[in-house]
């Protein structure tokens, strides 16, 4: 459930994030209760998946990790909580949760946050760090793709059910999971640059109100390499305005998504258009055609 955030303008400046904020693990039972209460604050007050101070605290015996970020005042202003295990053998790291205040969004907490948890859980072992965000939010794949390095390796529908959280209703909880490799040889990856090259590339889906010539022809044409999946900037605000039109979003990529990948397509790349008003991910085909 990481990276979930409304959209907010930011009061604070760089200098401050990066001269007076601090990032270590949570101490105190009154940190650990104002983590839960940023939990509210982010997902809602009836949000009913906030991990309680106990499972905060005990989690960071057994190799997990609680840390947040706090100002000049030791005021909160971000976590991040995951925990430690085995999969197959192997020691991993599941994060499950980062939330930042809405004053200091887009100010780099969020990834400081992420690299916190990043040293802690090398430093043990890992190898592979995964978490999960929605693929309809664009300031999430743009960190997660473009900032941390991280790879789609799946697309899970409803992966949590019904939260009752203001954030889900009516959109319910899709899920990329994604895996961030943080030890040994890095997996390549293709920066975004100038995304000029993509602008001409097909798109799969339809956006809310486009006529049906504007998505790639069903099933895709013989030799697709590349493609482009499109959602808005901010479907947030588009939830606020038509909740209607924020749920054909939802159709119209998870559909696309469950497709493509079907076909043997994956995420390589994700650019923003402010222009239009999308973002775009680029999907490759791993045999060069659908």
């Amino acid at each position: 459930m990481n990276h979930l955030s409304a959209p907010a303008s930011s009061t604070l400046s760089a200098a401050l994030v990066t001269k007076e904020i601090a990032i270590r693990p949570l101490r105190s039972p009154e940190e650990y209760r104002a983590c839960v209460e940023l939990q509210r604050a982010t997902w809602g007050e009836q949000f009913s998946e906030c991990v309680p101070p106990t499972i905060l605290k005990i989690s960071q015996r057994l190799g997990g990790v609680t840390a947040g970020a706090f100002d000049a005042k030791g005021r909160l202003l971000g976590f991040v909580f995951g925990m430690t295990g085995v999969e197959k053998g192997r020691l991993v790291h599941w994060s499950d949760m980062l939330a930042v205040r809405a004053e200091a969004r887009d100010l780099g907490v969020g990834r400081k946050l992420k690299e916190f948890q990043r040293d802690v859980v090398r430093a043990l072992g890992v190898e592979v760090i995964y978490w999960s965000f929605d693929p309809l939010v664009a300031r999430n794949a743009h960190l997660n793709l473009n900032r941390l390095g991280t790879q789609v390796v799946e697309y899970v529908q409803d992966m949590y059910g019904d939260t009752a959280s203001d954030l889900h209703d009516g959109l319910g909880t899709d899920r990329f999971v994604v895996a961030w490799w943080i030890a040994g040889e890095q997996p390549p990856r293709r920066e975004p640059g100038d995304p000029s090259g993509w602008k001409t590339l097909p798109v799969l889906n339809l956006a809310p109100g486009e006529p049906q010539q504007a998505a790639v022809e069903e099933p895709l044409a013989p030799g697709t390499a590349e493609l482009r999946i499109q959602i808005p900037l901010d479907i947030h605000r588009v939830k606020v305005d038509s909740p209607a039109e924020a749920a054909e979003w939802r159709t119209s990529t998870r559909q696309a998504f469950l497709h493509s990948f079907e076909r043997g397509y994956r995420v390589s790349g994700f650019y923003r258009d402010d222009a239009a008003e999308r973002g775009y991910y680029l999907l490759t085909s791993a045999e060069g055609g659908g």
